[in-house]
């Protein structure tokens, strides 16, 4: 009996394979070199904006900035997935990394906390849209070849470039006199030199951020636009995006926003909880009608015009609800804490030694990340999308738990062990998601609407993971915030430790909501994309 091997596609073809596949792991990777310098730079950046301010004022702008750019992040999500659905996935992934890259560089010459905010807002709409555009192109190229091991490359991508950022200020820190003397002799004056480098080199690290701008060079020339989006586009059913509904997703930054300011300390302290939680219902609500108004008018316009079904309507729908519910216990379980873990574990040194130690746990929680993500779409080819969430939800919390309750303050020189090995997990355990959603979101929608289903999806996620994330104050405030206040030296610092340790192991306990709710969510295993 003879067989006939598939034929294997062209060259030119396989090359657009392999530069689609490039162009989404570099975009996703500077995404997360993007989102790793905040941790990194942060705390000496609002140093240097609120000089006057106390560790607690400086503390709850660090938690808004993270708030406003999970917002940001939510709103980029639609507006460049509706961008990639309407004009291609090619060149709204470009116009997406340059808004990252530029607004990121930026970051670099604040001089006040809300301008550092207002561009990292601007910068997070760009990383919000990468993602979802990166993810739909590299899905319809490569169509069902390889595309667990695909999913695992996109999602270990980010994650090499929290590592990057890890590498780069361990570097800096060890080097800041011999690169300040490598900036001044290539032409910059000795001030603007001193300028970048001075406190840890964070003006220095965010201006390394506008660098990812070059690899749109790379996308426009060589990556090809998606041949299942380019029939799309010939059967005329990408007209009936209209920009006109984008004002919808203007209200619902707004209405988002609203949300964040109402849980700032700040404005918390007047208005009281009997304001917040109405206004935050209210503002989700709308938020939620914003950003899927694109989509709804969308389909409304398609299914005049015979391309879409009621039937397909109500299933897309019940998966934009589903796929944003699964990303958002997850995008809450990274924010609330292998996010923190590096903040947190500069905090465990008694005598001050390994003052590195934040650039350490960053590297290890990196490593850990990119491992698993790797492997975590392979588990999910294997086992089916719905028992593969659960289990990564169970070990996710588990690592939380470990990291925040047996690692304790450490005196010496010595590398603490311990703390480096539950690093690496509670970093590649709440990281695996990002390996497992690049192979299950796209499953979830055509062709259509899938860049924007997806960025939705997961970008909504990080609207609810902000809210959540605000709520840490009064997790600190149930857990005995105030009692830190009247302590001093090693004891306040020991008090400090315990309360935000029981504070981030709460807030690990929304996986539990996951691994209840993927059982609603459809299995999707062995299916083509449509």
């Amino acid at each position: 009996m003879s067989t006939t091997a598939t034929p294997a596609p062209p060259a030119a073809k396989q090359r657009g394979y392999v530069a689609a596949l490039v162009a989404a792991f570099l975009g996703w990777m500077f995404d997360g070199f993007e989102m790793g310098l905040f941790p990194l730079i942060g705390k000496p950046a609002l140093q240097d904006m609120l000089p006057a301010a106390d560790d607690a004022v400086r503390g709850q702008w660090f938690t808004v900035i993270i708030a406003i750019f999970l917002v940001g992040a939510a709103t980029g999500g639609v507006l460049f997935g509706w961008l990639g659905d309407k004009l291609g996935r090619v060149k709204a992934m470009a116009l997406a990394i340059f808004t990252f890259a530029i607004f990121t560089g930026l970051c670099a010459f604040a001089t006040e906390a809300w301008q550092f905010a207002g561009l990292r807002f601007v910068a997070s709409l760009g990383m919000g849209g990468e993602w979802a555009l990166g993810v739909a192109l590299v899905n319809e190229i490569w169509g069902g070849k390889n595309r667990a091991w695909v999913a695992g490359m996109i999602g270990a991508a980010s994650n090499v470039g929290f590592l990057l950022t890890g590498v780069l200020s361990l570097y800096l820190n060890a080097s800041l006199e011999s690169i300040t003397h490598w900036i001044s002799s290539i032409g910059i004056s000795q001030e603007t030199a001193d300028y970048l480098m001075h406190n840890r080199g964070w003006r220095f690290l965010a201006v390394s951020g506008a660098a990812p701008a070059l690899i749109n060079f790379f996308i426009l020339i060589f990556v090809p636009e998606s041949h299942k989006w380019e029939a799309e586009k010939k059967s005329g059913s990408t007209s009936h995006w209209a920009t006109k509904d984008l004002l919808g997703v203007l209200v619902a930054a707004i209405a988002a926003l609203g949300i964040i300011t109402v849980w700032t300390p700040q404005v918390l302290k007047d208005v009281g909880n009997v304001v917040a939680v109405p206004v935050t219902i209210v503002g989700l609500g709308i938020a939620l009608w914003g950003y899927l108004l694109p989509v709804r008018r969308y389909m409304t316009r398609a299914q005049a015009g015979g391309s879409v079904q009621t039937s397909d309507r109500a299933f897309i729908m019940k998966n934009l609800i589903i796929g944003a519910s699964l990303a958002a216990v997850a995008l809450m379980g990274t924010w609330g804490s292998a996010q923190q873990a590096a903040k947190w574990a500069s905090f465990l040194s008694a005598d001050g030694t390994k003052s590195n130690i934040i650039e350490y746990v960053v590297i290890a929680t990196a490593l850990g990340a990119i491992l698993i993500t790797l492997i975590t779409p392979l588990v999910a080819d294997k086992l089916g999308r719905r028992i593969t969430y659960f289990l990564l939800c169970v070990l996710a919390m588990g690592s939380s738990f470990v990291f925040f309750k047996t690692n304790h303050s450490y005196t010496g020189a010595d590398m603490p062990v311990w703390l480096m090995i539950t690093a690496f997990l509670i970093g590649g355990l709440t990281a695996s998601f990002y390996g497992f959603f690049p192979l299950y979101f796209p499953e979830l929608f055509p062709t259509s609407v899938r860049a924007t289903g997806q960025g939705f999806c997961f970008n909504f996620g990080r609207l609810i993971a902000a809210i959540g994330s605000l709520q840490f104050v009064n997790l600190m405030s149930m857990f005995g915030s105030a009692k830190v206040t009247e302590l001093e030296g090693e004891a306040r610092r020991l008090m400090q430790l315990q309360v935000e340790a029981n504070a981030f192991t709460v807030l690990s306990c929304i996986y539990i909501v996951g691994m209840v709710l993927v059982w609603f969510a459809p299995e999707t295993k062995g299916k083509a994309l449509s």
